[in-house]
């Protein structure tokens, strides 16, 4: 999909949603409009896959009849639905009752019918209990349709759900519904609704610009040194995964089958359900994706938590943007977890490097982790220095890079990225400082393609440039106590003109002596026009 035909469709589905949601704040609209856009998906998907299992049998639309076709099927064909059903299971591990397929849905709301909501309830209940084993389980469980914000009655929210999917059926009708349509359609919308969020938008969205640099820097590092193609990455990692664009972004730079496996956890249920659909929406089966649904401070996910070092996950890749400088309220059981003994707990004021040693005790020894961070990370004393100056003295921390202010929606600070590795080849550190490199925007500035491979590029050459980059040594680096400040060892200012007095002293000689020659003549002027002269000197 070219990017002027996904504009053309975003902008489609963004203005249906800007009509449609009155006094609906963004956010709750936002969950409708992306989990019909889902179900559209997966019917489509799932209906191509119907008919290439029954071929010819399968029916053919007849003059104005606008039922869904696999529905026809059904009804004659009633002994062979078990056995269909469960061929379905296998070849695309999912199943939808015709009633629940989009195209009966949008018909039920293009006749006005009273039924689509009651309809619709029951589908989202049998996708996520009964379509198959847990792939869906809870998925729409944040969808309420019955709540007030639809309307008073059941009438009322009924008549809405008609006019919010008719719309969305009638706008996205003439676009392909294949898998890169749709899933560049709902990371189009999320980007918009995380614009109009606010703070709140950092809970599920990383902005694709930095998104773009933390996958282009982990899946360089995957690269056969001889031919320069990229190898596949076994296992990726977020542990904070919002809507899944950071993880899809790492994905979509090495293909379809680049990526053993994704794993992703997130906090809030949402968001949660969000980045499964985003998973879904985009073509990644179930089987190479697990979201596991929890806090990863906590670290509550028994994947993770595994004690036998024999079994623990170990991430080729592993990325990262977690709330900046979270509160947290660590007990001393964390201060003996196998992620936090060997470095000590970060402070209850920020889990910055809480999140950081997390994913870190995951990355593999051939691994990069590439984390989005606040500057403060980068100084701050106290439990963070110690943990910084280990990580430091061990060779973990390979690249500090330096980003603009006002990138995000949530947050105008600017940020940094860190990138560890666990056998790190150089015996320094590369400070990139990309501060004033971007284009401005009314509300946040954005980062241009060309500041986006400045970026990589000098990552990948760990080349040095003049007020913005730069490879420093270790003993540098402990001669400022472990400070990294970015400032400090790459500084944009402009050095100060040196001046030369006795050339300034000669101009001025030169310019007091003109003065005089000029007041002298004028003089001779005023004196044939009988005035008086000026003061000469």
């Amino acid at each position: 999909m070219t990017e002027q035909e996904l504009n053309k469709l975003g902008k489609t589905l963004w203005d249906i949603a800007d009509q449609l949601r009155g006094a609906m704040n963004a956010d709750d609209f936002r969950d409708y409009m992306l989990s019909f856009l889902f179900l559209r998906y997966l019917s489509g998907n799932y209906e191509a896959a119907a008919k290439k299992e029954l071929g010819s049998d399968y029916p053919a639309l007849e003059g104005d009849n606008k039922r869904a076709p696999l529905s026809l099927w059904y009804e004659n064909n009633q002994e062979d639905v078990p056995a269909f059903e469960k061929q379905m299971r296998r070849k695309v591990h999912y199943v939808i009752e015709p009633p629940h397929l989009w195209s009966s849905i949008a018909e039920l709301a293009r006749t006005q019918s009273d039924d689509l909501l009651q309809t619709l309830q029951q589908g989202f209940k049998y996708i996520e209990n009964k379509s198959f084993e847990n792939s869906f389980q809870g998925l729409f469980s944040e969808i309420n349709l019955d709540s007030e914000k639809l309307g008073k009655t059941y009438t009322d929210r009924n008549a809405k759900l008609c006019t919010i999917i008719t719309k969305i059926a009638e706008g996205i009708a003439g676009f392909s519904s294949n898998s890169d349509v749709l899933g560049d359609a709902y990371e189009y919308l999320i980007g918009q609704f995380a614009a109009g969020s606010g703070k709140k938008a950092g809970e599920f969205y990383t902005p694709q610009q930095i998104s773009s640099i933390l996958s282009g820097i982990v899946t360089l590092d995957s690269q056969e040194p001889a031919t320069g193609k990229k190898k596949k990455l076994n296992n990726v990692l977020d542990f904070t995964c919002g809507s899944g664009s950071l993880l899809l972004n790492v994905r979509h730079q090495l293909g379809a089958h680049g990526i053993g496996k994704i794993y992703g956890q997130e906090k809030n249920i949402t968001t949660y359900n969000l980045a499964r659909m985003n998973m879904l929406l985009h073509g990644v089966k179930d089987s190479e994706f697990e979201i596991h649904h929890g806090d990863s401070l906590l670290n509550d996910w028994d994947l993770l938590n595994e004690m036998n070092p024999a079994k623990k996950l170990e991430c080729d890749a592993v990325v990262a943007n977690p709330p900046f400088s979270y509160r947290w309220e660590p007990n001393e059981a964390l201060g003996e977890d196998f992620r936090f003994k060997s470095y000590g707990l970060a402070p209850k004021s920020a889990a910055d490097f809480a999140f950081l040693l997390h994913g870190f005790h995951f990355l593999g020894d051939e691994g990069t982790m590439a984390i989005i961070l606040p500057h403060g990370v980068l100084f701050r004393g106290g439990a963070e220095a110690r943990i910084r100056t280990k990580l430091l003295k061990d060779n973990n921390i390979d690249t500090v890079i330096g980003l603009p202010a006002n990138l995000f929606f949530s947050t105008g600070i600017p940020v940094c990225i860190l990138v560890l590795k666990k056998c790190k080849k150089p015996d320094d550190v590369l400070f990139i400082n990309a501060s004033e490199h971007f284009e401005k925007g009314k509300r946040q500035n954005r980062l241009l393609p060309e500041h986006i491979s400045k970026i990589i590029e000098c990552y990948q050459y760990r080349t040095e440039e003049e007020r913005y980059s730069r490879r420093v040594s270790m003993e540098e680096i402990e001669k400022n106590d472990y400070n990294l400040n970015i400032s400090r060892y790459v500084s944009t200012a402009e050095p100060e003109k040196q001046i030369d007095l006795q050339a300034v002293n000669d101009e001025l000689v030169a310019v007091e002596s003109n003065i005089v020659t000029a007041t002298s003549r004028h003089n001779k002027f005023l004196e044939e026009l009988g005035l008086p002269k000026l003061p000469i000197g």
